[in-house]
């Protein structure tokens, strides 16, 4: 089975509509209908009904959904381990959240290449959105990352937490901290919830970034407050560049380990999700 077929199939289950996922596929709708009548000519069964309301699944085109991702995940696999054949019995993409690559990815690879010589990784630094659809496109075989979509293909694990906290270059107490020259943190849905309970007059801030590396760089050129990941608060209080606002509680981000369910237990993922799981409680 071609797998251009499946995953026109799979684009056309998320647009429900031809002319859409010619757009998305780049490619004719002609094209579309002879790739999805060709797959229900292999089934003997219609995927797809086409009315007045628009294009809708059939019972068999949802169930053949799950093994359709399944195909297209492992081709995937397939497609690297033949591309990559060489020196190592297997190859791994691994995604990691933006704000943790600066403090972990050294430490974490390394240890990696220590536990598994026999695997070459290649590590993609990105937002959890896009992590969780590569990993559900089988794009990624593993992420860490601060927010789980809870995808039914995809299983997460809890694995640590990092602290946010509050400096300024422009105040010492939390008073005095205005939203005009506040930098609103959005590192996550789950972080925003939390940091509009805890100061919801600083909710509405001019400026706003989900990267610890662009908030200070803006608190920098700018100047002002804003809530940065602890290990760089450490770093710029060192040098004298901010102080810690006194009052300002830190705000906690779960750290989870996301992977395919089916290799949920193999020995690899295992091992690197552990390892990460340890520098995080370190």
């Amino acid at each position: 089975m071609q797998i251009v077929l499946i995953e026109t199939f799979l684009d056309l289950m998320e647009t429900r509509n031809f002319n859409r996922t010619a757009e998305r596929l780049n490619i004719t709708q002609s094209t579309v209908t002879h790739r999805i009548n060709a797959l229900e000519a292999i089934f003997a069964r219609k995927l797809f009904a086409r009315n007045k309301g628009g294009t809708q699944p059939t019972a068999a085109g949802l169930r053949f959904l799950d093994h359709a991702k399944a195909l297209q995940h492992q081709w995937h696999e397939a497609t690297r381990a033949v591309e990559t054949a060489g020196a190592y019995e297997r190859s791994m993409r691994i995604g990691l959240q933006h704000d943790l690559a600066a403090h972990y990815a050294g430490d974490w690879l390394t240890a990696v290449r220590r536990e598994l010589p026999g695997t070459s990784i290649y590590l993609e630094v990105d937002y959890s959105n896009q992590m969780n659809r590569d990993l559900g496109a089988g794009a990624l075989d593993l992420a860490i990352l601060f927010t789980p979509h809870y995808l039914p293909d995809l299983h997460y694990e809890r694995i640590g937490e990092v602290q946010y906290e509050m400096v300024s270059n422009k105040v010492i107490r939390l008073e005095d901290v205005r939203p005009e020259d506040y930098i609103q943190a959005v590192y996550s849905p789950a972080f925003d919830r939390l940091h509009r309970q805890a100061y919801p007059h600083l909710s509405t801030a001019p400026i706003a970034s989900g990267e610890t590396t662009a908030i200070i760089a803006l608190m920098t050129k700018l100047g002002g407050s804003a809530f940065v990941i602890e290990a760089d608060a450490r770093r710029l209080l060192r040098t004298g560049a901010v102080n810690r606002v006194s009052g300002a509680d830190p705000i906690w981000q779960t750290v989870y380990a996301a992977v395919n369910v089916r290799t949920r237990h193999a020995h690899q993922h295992r091992r690197i999700t552990s390892l990460m799981q340890a520098l995080l409680n370190g």
